[in-house]
């Protein structure tokens, strides 16, 4: 069965300080990310912790971003969930990369919502 969406689990590395802790463009930079992939934004909200760091989230109508920077270490934790088959999880962590003046990025997908297919495979109901 196909699955209802994709997680993008991204660790990026490498990250330019000044812009990792500038809330301003961590939020230009996330929304823009989202219409990247081709995403249609519904609202967002950042925070910008003392003596630095910025988390955020942006809601999509196929899911969500959400971002947790260390400008200190240079490193930013992203997810990317979408669902349907419109908007490219990649396509938004490539450009974050890129944005971020990144080093490295690794990253990992799950798939997210994929219904069981066999009578005989086991579910747990909580």
């Amino acid at each position: 069965m196909k699955p209802l969406g994709r997680h993008v689990l991204a660790e990026i590395y490498g990250c330019d300080f000044d812009i990792l802790n500038d809330i301003s463009k961590v939020e230009e930079i996330m929304v823009n990310a989202a219409l990247e992939a081709g995403a249609e934004v519904r609202e967002f909200v950042f925070h910008k912790f003392s003596p630095q760091g910025v988390s955020g989230v942006v809601v999509i109508s196929e899911s969500h971003l959400a971002i947790h920077t260390w400008p200190e270490l240079g490193y930013a934790a992203v997810d990317v969930f979408t669902c349907g088959d419109k908007v490219d999880p990649w396509d938004a962590c490539n450009y974050l990369t890129n944005c971020f003046n990144a080093k490295q990025m690794t990253a990992k997908e799950a798939k997210r919502g994929i219904q069981p297919v066999t009578p005989h495979q086991e579910v747990v109901n909580i």
